[in-house]
């Protein structure tokens, strides 16, 4: 069995737990050699906090994504992916993008309340919702919690319509409640699959499920009748290299659709993939980070609108090109299917318990004797 290089931690994506931008100290590690041997890794668990919802739905007005609104149930994800665009978040809650991001969860307690609540506001108006768009509502721990399929019920109830992206095959569990909503155009699931290479995806996405699994989603997804499509993001300079036969696996497993993005490394996340790509694959470490800088016009990160997603240059055009040409071969589409809209009904508000229990005065009944 390959042992892991140096520095990594089995089944996370990374071994850093680095001082995080609002942080004015950094604290290394140090092993003087009596706890453990000194070439073997530390455990690293995961660990499990609750913080109360205060809203649901989180919105915004960027142009060059498909949707205005989306709906989280965790902060942070253990799936681990070195190249998670989302690291950088943990730093709002005073953690570390690095190791803390995959092994420090945060749950959303009461967020089912919270949507349901907003969902019944005078004047809202239904588009669709992104599930999951800033770390996966299927990651591990959603087989105990429950918290997506919970959100999954008020938008059946409310018929409103929801589009969702994962790489957890935990979204088969829920297919009782995905596949009428899909009969009814409401929703539609995207399975991120980042390469059909195994020993690459195991490194790069620790935690989430093997390739052939997800194509195995798809499949299920598909033949439930559930509008489904494939995530072939991020694209990685020299190392995933493997675009046209991964859109091909997944249009035979049933895909309808694709998107690509390129790797895009913010603020932390330079540093998290830096180091990871250092530890798994050194000899192609300068050579991919070159041309990641060169498809974001000589940084690391390009925020511009328009061109944060896919890049620019000849690089950039180079995979427009060989994207557009295997979707139209393979006959997928590059917009998702039109969800609808006009079926969604107000949720009903239950009676909070406080009320309900409330006693009644007595001299309130004498008015209808």
């Amino acid at each position: 069995m390959r042992r892991p290089p140096p520095g990594a931690l089995k089944g996370r994506g990374s071994g850093l737990r680095l001082a995080h931008r609002f942080q004015h100290e950094a604290r290394e590690p140090f092993d003087d050699g009596w706890e453990r041997e000194p070439d073997a890794p530390p455990p690293a668990r995961t660990e499990l906090r609750w913080e109360e919802a205060r809203s649901a739905l989180t919105y915004n007005d960027s142009p060059d994504i498909g949707f205005d609104r989306s709906l989280n149930p965790y902060r942070g994800c253990e799936h681990g992916c070195a190249y998670c665009y989302a690291r950088p978040t943990h730093a709002y809650l005073d953690l570390s993008p690095g190791l803390d991001f995959e092994t420090v969860i945060v749950a959303r307690r009461g967020l089912e309340a919270r949507l349901r609540a907003e969902l019944a506001r005078p004047g809202y108006r239904a588009a669709p919702v992104a599930i999951g768009t800033v770390t996966d509502a299927y990651q591990p721990l959603e087989r105990e919690l429950r918290l997506t399929r919970a959100l999954l019920q008020v938008l059946a109830e409310t018929r409103h319509p929801w589009v969702l992206v994962t790489k957890g095959s935990g979204v088969e569990r829920d297919l009782d409640l995905i596949a009428p909503m899909a009969a009814q155009g409401l929703c539609a699931v995207y399975v991120t699959v980042t390469t059909l290479q195994a020993e690459l995806a195991r490194r790069l996405e620790p935690r989430a499920a093997a390739p052939w699994r997800r194509l195995r989603t798809i499949r299920m997804l598909a033949d439930a009748g559930v509008p489904v499509g494939v995530s072939v993001a991020p694209q990685i300079p020299f190392l995933n290299d493997d675009l046209e036969a991964v859109l091909a696996a997944a249009a035979e497993a049933g895909a309808r659709c694709a998107f690509y993005t390129v790797l895009r490394l913010p603020w932390e996340v330079r540093t998290v993939f830096a180091d990871w790509l250092r530890r798994h694959y050194p000899e192609r470490a300068a050579r991919v980070l070159a041309r990641v800088r060169d498809l974001h016009g000589g940084r690391d990160y390009d925020a511009e609108f328009g061109a944060r997603m896919t890049g620019r240059g000849v690089w950039a055009e180079l995979w427009r090109q060989r994207f557009a040409q295997a979707c139209r071969r393979l006959g997928l589409a590059t917009q998702g299917p039109a969800l609808r809209s006009d079926l969604f009904r107000s949720p009903a508000i239950a009676t909070p318990p406080a009320a309900a229990a409330r006693p009644v005065d007595p001299r309130q009944l004498s008015l209808f004797d």
